[in-house]
């Protein structure tokens, strides 16, 4: 189970650089030079919300990003509108402008077009719903563990608590 574990957590990598690299394609398709795939998959997630970064952060998938700088960029070629939050000033909330909705909607076509196409391949409905059942129950799992986890770290007296934050010594019962 173990190596079956792992051959997944290696797979969804995987599948998740494939769908950037059919972004990027699309992006080029349209002409579109002035916003990158991983900024196009987040103005896809934004749709018709309004949401903060930290919002965004938590609704997508954006490996190795930086959320902000991506928002910014996407503010300055005008995809979206930012604003301050009136209750909290730390606070950005975004949203797409007229430009970000157009290409949103291409992109939505872009994932019709696939959907017809995976009609055409071995791949039944009840195929797609048993793998998305199967990585919804993995999604569960990992914010269990991760929850798990947390907890050991934030609790120093917790039994096999985790002791990353010590010093050595500290750790094996010394003076700090």
């Amino acid at each position: 189970m173990a190596n079956d574990y792992v051959q997944l957590i290696s797979l969804i990598e995987r599948l998740h650089r494939h769908l950037l690299e059919l972004v990027k394609l699309e992006l080029e398709g349209l002409g579109a030079r002035d916003i990158n795939n991983v900024q196009a998959l987040m103005l896809f997630n934004i749709s018709q919300a309004e949401m903060t970064v930290g919002e965004l952060t938590l609704r997508g998938c954006y490996l190795g990003t930086n959320v902000s700088y991506n928002v910014k960029k996407m503010v300055d070629h005008g995809y979206l509108d930012a604003e301050r939050s009136a209750h909290d000033l730390r606070s950005i909330r975004v949203k797409l402008t007229n430009k970000g909705h157009s290409l949103r909607d291409r992109l939505a076509g872009m994932y019709s077009r696939h959907s017809d196409m995976l009609a055409e391949t071995n791949l039944t409905e009840a195929d797609l719903q048993g793998a998305l059942g199967v990585l919804e129950r993995l999604e569960r799992f990992w914010i269990m563990a991760n929850y798990r986890l947390d907890r050991r770290v934030q609790d120093p007296f917790a039994e096999n608590a985790v002791r990353q934050h010590r010093p050595a010594s500290a750790q094996r019962g010394g003076k700090l």
